[in-house]
């Protein structure tokens, strides 16, 4: 491969090491790296609290992994188990990204997660040190002696091989440090053996290249860029470029998606059996998203549904859930938006658990002007337009719970509580 025409830069991917977690510690006087410190959605639920962050220590003595559950915790005196504080991490994210523009120019950073940024230091890197290890040592020291943090580094000439090298190499290194440039293709990238590990490939990609013979990253280089785009389409020729460490992308020129989603979803505080409790928080969900479009001067012509089972359930149907969607006229009424969503949902309900839903509304219009219905009266279309206006201007002013259906205040409703909560979790306080 003739590297000598690829973009050459300096680039690091930034992780904030065990965010969540750190920054629990942190609060509390304790080091990240030597406490067992997990940090816990819910406690009082059917399954135990989803595990969002995990400290090392906790890892390397227990085992445990995020996006587990209570039940899976030991029953050990040394495991600090906490609440999120999501205000708490956001400020400090937002103190970490001060941090790093120091270092470059604000078009040149790009803050990629709550917990990971990725910074171009292509034109800056030599006005803080002799390479690029020893800026990001610089950044490392900086960051823990003002905010007590521990940060890994990814070192790439590309933003791909920066995210590759942090997720591969840095993350187990002792300096928490790893860098992967062109000369080191071959001998870091096409010697990691399973396709999951690399950012952008997940277990489904994977399958699908295992069935074509490719079983590693060296097999996916040297394979037939023709018959990866004929197999797979534009993904074939990206995981091809990947298999190479080529990306081309600029941080300074922002994407902007074609097609763009407005959605939410949730997970449920326990299993909801019950019809009238699903429907009641699909209605919520519903009437959510729908004041989103309106808040955006878009209109939505095409509706999705998914719904997640408890986990009994799940094994019982053998299936995780079902995701369904259905096309419609342009709109962004609540109540139509309602109507079809419960429409999809009692056509492909069984009877199962339900523990997660999730709404979104797509192919999104700009609201130029109302579309009228010739089977509605006029003065109702035009009273329902009003009523959704009035309801977003109100809440906008004094709350989402300023005004509520009364619906909400029934066994099962949400919308009350789900207010308060930031990310889907727990606000908590924003000063440690």
């Amino acid at each position: 491969m003739d590297y000598s025409r690829e973009p050459h830069g300096v680039y690091f991917l930034i992780d904030n090491k065990s965010f969540y977690a750190s920054v629990e510690c942190v609060s509390r006087g304790l080091e990240p790296l030597k406490t067992c410190l997990v940090v816990m959605s819910e406690t009082d639920n059917t399954n135990g609290g989803l595990i969002l962050a995990t400290s090392p220590m906790a890892k390397q003595l227990f085992h445990i992994t995020n996006v587990s559950r209570r039940r899976d915790l030991p029953d050990d005196p040394r495991l600090i188990i906490v609440p999120p504080r999501m205000n708490l991490y956001i400020k400090k994210n937002l103190q970490i990204n001060t941090i790093f523009q120091r270092f470059v120019a604000d078009e040149d950073l790009y803050p990629y997660s709550i917990d990971e940024s990725i910074l171009d230091l292509t034109h800056s890197w030599r006005l803080f040190g002799s390479s690029p290890q020893q800026v990001a040592q610089l950044i490392q020291d900086t960051v823990h002696k003002e905010l007590g943090l521990r940060l890994t580094v990814g070192i790439g000439e590309n933003p791909l091989q920066a995210k590759i090298a942090l997720d591969v190499y840095a993350k187990h290194d002792q300096n928490f440090i790893g860098q992967i440039t062109y000369a080191t293709v071959p001998t870091k990238l096409w010697t990691i053996s399973n396709l999951v590990d690399v950012w952008s490939i997940g277990k489904r990609t994977a399958h699908h290249l295992t069935r074509l013979g490719i079983t590693n990253l060296f097999e996916l280089a040297h394979s037939n860029p023709y018959m990866l785009v004929q197999e797979m389409g534009v993904i074939g020729a990206q995981l091809f470029a990947l298999a190479w460490g080529i990306d081309r992308s600029k941080l300074s020129q922002r994407i902007k998606p074609k097609d763009k989603s407005l959605g939410n979803s949730q997970v449920l505080p326990r299993d909801y059996s019950q019809q009238i409790e699903i429907e009641l928080v699909i209605k919520e969900i519903g009437q959510q998203v729908a004041a989103r479009v309106r808040h955006h001067h878009q209109l939505t012509s095409c509706l999705s549904l998914s719904i997640g089972f408890a986990y009994a359930a799940s094994a019982a149907a053998k299936r995780s859930g079902f995701s369904h969607e259905c096309k419609l006229e342009p709109t962004d009424d609540s109540r139509l938006i309602t109507s079809q969503l419960l429409r999809l949902f009692r056509q492909f309900w069984q009877g199962e658990a339900v523990r997660n839903i999730a709404v979104y509304c797509s192919q999104l219009c700009a609201n130029t002007g109302e579309q009228l219905d010739l089977f509605t009266p006029l003065c109702r279309q035009i009273k329902q337009q009003q009523f959704n206006h009035v309801v977003d201007q109100v809440r906008a002013k004094f709350g989402t719970t300023s005004l509520v259906m009364a619906s909400s205040l029934l066994q099962g409703g949400t919308l009350i509580r789900r207010s308060a909560l930031v990310g889907g979790h727990n606000g908590g306080n924003s000063f440690e």
